[in-house]
């Protein structure tokens, strides 16, 4: 009886792992437009998932307009699409919660195997309900229009679901039955895991699902075409980087002011550092509040506002001129001096509008790892004699280097990623050449008026394979001088 138990249980195991499989797939195959069921016809697009399809009828139904003022195709056959998608959607959500029960005990178990077999019969449902709607657009209005093609992804997902579905019976029927008196658990470590699956599938949705449009750079993609065998170049835009001589040494001119801006904020990281040290200190809870609000308050405007800031304050007609021509520092007919419009320093000047707007931000992880330090480390330093500079200097100091380190080497590692906002904003035609930072020129190479989508691609593809190099490289030596790493 023993062995027999033993057996049915790694049976049940083995279904498991097939089920869960399955259910992995049918989620995943929720937001790629390639697996979107939905695409019945020529009009629906090619880049809208199932998903989409079922929380945005707007984008399902935005190619179609022409089709139902031509009668080509009616709108109720829409509508039974957008049903359907809905219908897929939530089965799929309830076979997910089946799969993450799964992970329990068994009374867990047995309420996820009913999540799931309920799921999976609405998936069937609406799949169902997607080939109503193909029928309807074939059989009705002008299908050779519209070009109503069968979706091949409702019979390969109905099937992915009636395998769900008959796994479900099998495992009800193989588990044991759960006492009354037995209460859900989950282990810790996959309540843990259930807990970042969210942010897990966000970081790959908003990180790592964008890299697939990576294989633009390996054909001649014109915007509005496709891509096909036809445009596919290889590496030709990889070559023709490094051998126009016209890109080679604008590439050099944007390494050279991206690796200076973000020398400049590398060098001066220790800022909000001491910044937030110093805000413990002080003894008027009420001052340090205030003060700790009005320099974290920046980093929520916008640098579109903040543009408008520095145009009240330093252009022509801004404080600084009205100020000095009250003062009779400057004539009263004099323009005055746009100081935004200079080139100038701007390296500089981009770096102290960053720290203006990010110290108080950037201050908040440190004023939490002061809050952590052992206070018996202060009333030590306190009883040897120690005064507040040196227990900022003994204590505090150390207790965030730590810290300190950790954001040194990420900051490393986004040497090349300045960002686009900024410097689109203060960019003009006397700063052009030194404010031109990478992701800047990828913006204007990809989107300006001679935009070149591939190459502008290659220079993304280039700036985050070297990002990775230095992330490993400082967190090498990090781990060489320190003994510590964050990888």
């Amino acid at each position: 009886m023993k062995e027999e138990r033993t057996q049915t249980r790694g049976v049940a195991e083995y279904v498991y792992y097939l089920q869960r499989i399955l259910i992995a797939a049918s989620v995943l195959a929720l937001f790629f437009p390639s697996m979107n069921p939905a695409r019945i016809c020529k009009l629906v697009s090619d880049n809208i998932s199932l998903f989409t399809s079922a929380v945005s009828y707007p984008s399902l139904i935005s190619g179609v307009g022409r089709g139902f003022r031509s009668g080509w195709i009616e709108e109720s056959t829409f509508v039974v699409l957008y049903i359907s998608a809905v219908i897929a959607v939530i089965g799929t959500a309830l076979v997910a919660a089946g799969a993450c029960c799964s992970l329990g005990n068994v009374k867990l178990k047995r309420l996820g195997l009913k999540f799931s077999l309920i799921g999976s019969i609405v998936q069937i449902g609406g799949y169902i309900l997607t080939i109503v709607a193909y029928n309807m657009a074939a059989n009705g209005g002008r299908p050779e229009k519209i070009e109503a093609h069968f979706p091949t992804a409702a019979l390969v997902l109905a099937i992915m679901a009636a395998v769900i579905l008959l796994t479900s019976l099998l495992l009800m029927a193989v588990l044991p039955k759960a006492d009354a008196s037995m209460e859900y658990e989950m282990e810790s470590k996959y309540k843990l895991f259930l807990m970042f699956l969210p942010f897990g599938a966000l970081a790959g949705i908003f990180c790592y699902l964008p890299l697939w449009g990576w294989r633009y750079a390996f054909f001649d993609y014109q915007t509005g075409g496709t891509l096909n065998m036809d445009n596919f170049v290889g590496f030709k835009w990889f070559i023709y980087l490094f051998q126009n001589s016209t890109t080679r040494s604008d590439i050099l001119r944007v390494m050279a002011n991206t690796l200076g801006i973000s020398g400049l904020n590398i060098i001066t990281q220790w800022i909000p550092m001491v910044f937030a040290i110093f805000l413990c200190e002080m003894k008027n809870l009420r001052f340090r509040r205030f003060v700790q609000t009005f320099t974290t308050v920046p980093n929520f405007i916008s640098w579109v506002l903040v543009y408008a800031i520095a145009l009240a304050i330093f252009s022509t007609d801004g404080f600084i001129n009205t100020f000095a021509k009250s003062i009779h520092l400057l004539d009263a007919n004099s323009e005055g001096t746009n100081y935004l419009m200079g080139n100038s320093l701007v390296w500089v000047k981009m770096w102290a509008w960053g720290v203006w707007k990010g110290v108080g931000w950037s201050a908040i992880i440190y004023i939490a790892g002061i809050s952590g330090i052992d206070q018996q480390l202060y009333e030590a330093a306190t009883v040897d004699g120690a005064g507040r500079f040196q227990k900022m200097w003994h204590v505090t100091l150390p207790g965030l280097l730590p810290t300190f380190f950790v954001l040194l080497l990420m900051a490393i590692a986004g040497i090349l990623s300045n960002g686009l906002d900024q410097y689109l904003v203060f960019h003009n035609a006397e700063n052009d050449k030194s404010i031109e930072v990478l992701d800047l020129y990828v913006y204007y190479l990809g989107l300006g008026s001679n935009g070149s989508i591939p190459l502008s691609t290659v220079v993304g593809m280039f700036k985050s394979v070297i990002s990775v190099v230095l992330l490993f490289g400082a967190n090498a030596v990090s781990k060489a001088l320190r003994g510590e790493s964050i990888i």
